[in-house]
């Protein structure tokens, strides 16, 4: 399997702005087959207590070079900071996971079937590798190591079609404001 590449279309304080952009970006896409996944770095109880409702059978692990993890059976709230990740999930609890996670840097991925045609760059339509809208809450990076008070939208690619990242930023009536980068798997 090989990595998207990413790049920054939008960075903001308003949750409510980026998840426009994220809407709109998923109106121009194949969503025929969707799923998102979810990554979020916890360090209080209350978030923790919140989001354990909400994905009670999830996985996560002690951040650093700490022990403990749902694969041992651990119980979360003696292990902070942790990590909690979900995959493929329905796009529904989106709305109500961003809620819950407060302050905490999160990561939103919206994984579908592909990217329209971009006959202006000469590219056809892409296909599911590449094709994701990744929504970091409260972080600059994909990996959640920038903890900020901001939100930024980036759109995936592959590395061969690295002009339809500026071409997708353009449909939704922005630009690329940062590198392309290798995203984390």
């Amino acid at each position: 399997m090989s990595n998207s590449y990413a790049q920054p279309i939008m960075r903001t304080s308003d949750l409510a702005a980026a998840m426009r952009i994220v809407q709109q970006l998923l109106d121009l896409a194949d969503t025929t087959e969707l799923e998102v996944d979810f990554e979020v770095r916890i360090s209080s109880a209350p978030t923790l207590t919140a989001l354990m409702g909400l994905l009670p059978d999830t996985d996560w692990w002690a951040e650093g070079d700490r022990d403990g993890s749902s694969g041992t059976g651990d119980d979360p709230a003696m292990h902070l900071p942790v990590r909690l990740q979900s995959w493929a999930m329905p796009p529904a609890p989106v709305d109500l996971l961003l809620k819950s996670t407060r302050n905490a840097p999160a990561v939103v991925r919206w994984d579908f079937s592909g990217w329209p045609e971009a006959p202006e760059v000469g590219l056809g339509a892409g296909g599911s590798r590449g094709a994701f809208v990744t929504l970091c809450v409260n972080s600059r990076d994909l990996d959640l190591e920038e903890p900020a008070a901001d939100h930024t939208v980036f759109v995936h690619v592959k590395h061969a079609e690295a002009e339809r990242a500026p071409w997708l930023a353009a449909q939704v009536g922005l630009q690329v404001i940062g590198d392309l980068v290798m995203a984390p798997h």
